[in-house]
């Protein structure tokens, strides 16, 4: 194992190998834990028929990363980077683990699996945001555009794939066996990182090795950091805006095509098959191209092309399915457009040693959005109409990122926060 020092220039001298090892094993956890995400809920559909517990499945997944997102990061700016990432992939594992044997031993409870989900949910409340933080560190400035957009054509290839293949092992294996595959992918995510070092942000400590600010500071210094940024603020407001309004419209799919559509499951897989294809080709296109210059206005237009591609499917009439198709197919390639870029100027703006607590921030006040718009999207949609929630979401969009060409605290967010200070790095 190397526990050699190594510092960010060190790293970025020879980058690609050693980034995209990592990258390449952080894939396949994502490739498994998205086959447990299908297992799961297929198990709990045969077996309980319950939308309620569905829901509340998906909420349990979801609330440590709202609920623990603005204290993790502090942690992750405190902590060794490389070892939090370790120990998020063991816990997942060991989590899934333990899943498998209740399967397999014939023990199993729907209550059992809310509580590995909680446990996955909160090992991902750690990872998401360490890696994303690390990457500014690994991965050269001008080359963070390109990186996103690879990681964005990854969720899309893993959104297409995932669910068939799922499907197929669900068909062929016993729902333990499909955990197991998760455990072995969560395992091989770990392994680059016990051999590769990855770079830390300096931070100040006192003669006896600890850290000059308390953790509580720091969790502070977080919310007061973003708040002092007028440009990321605004941004802030736009995603979680952007959050609430279209959150729902993947809930409501399922009606638009059954009840407008008088169609079925295949042209519903089509419709998700569609967006994916759409992320791939737009992370294909970013990876190659690598935006605007700024990059928020990459994202600007990214944000309009999805409000285009929400309102394609709301105004597609009941015999035009396939006016819908090419809205989410336009709508999954702009969001690569807009989140890839948004991220690459977080990881290039952020110093260094914040980008776990604002990486984290941003998380937990988009996701919070979730449950309360799929609250009111339902009861609104029964009054209005489906359609009518899809085209008045996708005009909001439409018109926010236009509105970002026009304000100048958003076009120059990169240039509108405090003076970073020199950072240096050393091994995490």
């Amino acid at each position: 194992m190397n526990f050699t020092p190594i510092s960010q220039e060190q790293f970025q001298r020879h980058w690609k190998p050693k980034f995209f090892t990592i990258f390449g094993g952080q894939a396949l956890s994502l490739f498994g834990s998205s086959l447990v995400q299908f297992a799961l809920i297929w198990y709990l559909t045969q077996q309980t028929g319950s939308a309620t517990i569905l829901a509340t499945a998906t909420l349990v997944a979801m609330l440590p990363q709202v609920v623990l997102g603005p204290f993790v990061g502090a942690l992750v700016d405190r902590w060794n980077r490389r070892l939090l990432m370790i120990a998020a992939d063991g816990l997942i594992a060991l989590a899934t683990l333990v899943l498998a044997l209740l399967f397999w031993g014939g023990w199993e409870q729907v209550w059992h699996i809310y509580a590995i989900l909680l446990l996955r949910s909160i090992g991902g409340a750690f990872h998401w945001p360490t890696m994303s933080a690390s990457t500014s560190l690994m991965v050269p400035k001008e080359q963070l555009s390109r990186v996103a957009g690879a990681q964005q054509t990854l969720q899309g290839l893993v959104g297409i794939v995932a669910p068939p293949t799922g499907a197929v092992l669900i068909g062929i294996l016993p729902t333990q066996g499909v955990l197991f595959i998760d455990v072995i992918t969560a395992l091989l995510a770990i392994v680059p990182l016990l051999f590769i070092a990855i770079p830390q942000p300096f931070r100040e400590q006192t003669p006896s090795g600890e850290h000059k600010s308390s953790y509580w500071q720091d969790v502070r210094e977080g919310f007061t950091y973003i708040m002092a940024w007028p440009g990321l603020m605004a941004i802030l407001f736009m995603a979680v805006l952007i959050n609430f309004l279209l959150t729902p419209t993947g809930s409501l799919m399922p009606l638009l095509v059954t009840k407008h559509f008088g169609l079925g499951a295949l042209e519903l897989g089509l419709t998700d098959s569609l967006w994916g294809i759409g992320m791939i080709v737009g992370g294909v296109l970013l990876g190659v191209w690598g935006g605007f210059k700024p990059r928020i206005a990459t994202t600007m237009m990214g944000i309009t092309g999805i409000g285009a591609g929400v309102i394609l499917v709301g105004l597609a009439p009941a015999n035009l399915f396939w006016m819908a198709l090419i809205g989410m197919s336009l709508s999954g390639m702009m969001q690569v457009m807009a989140n890839g870029p948004l991220h690459a100027v977080i990881q290039a703006a952020v110093k260094p040693e914040m980008q776990g607590r604002v990486m984290a921030l941003i998380g937990s006040l988009a996701t919070a959005m979730t449950p309360l718009s799929l609250a009111i999207a339902g009861p609104v949609s029964d009054l209005v109409g489906i359609q009518t929630w899809y085209i008045f979401s996708g005009v909001i969009c439409l018109l926010m990122g236009i509105a970002g060409y026009f304000i100048p605290a958003v076009m120059g967010v990169e240039d509108n926060r405090e003076p970073p200070t020199t950072i240096t790095s050393q091994l995490a």
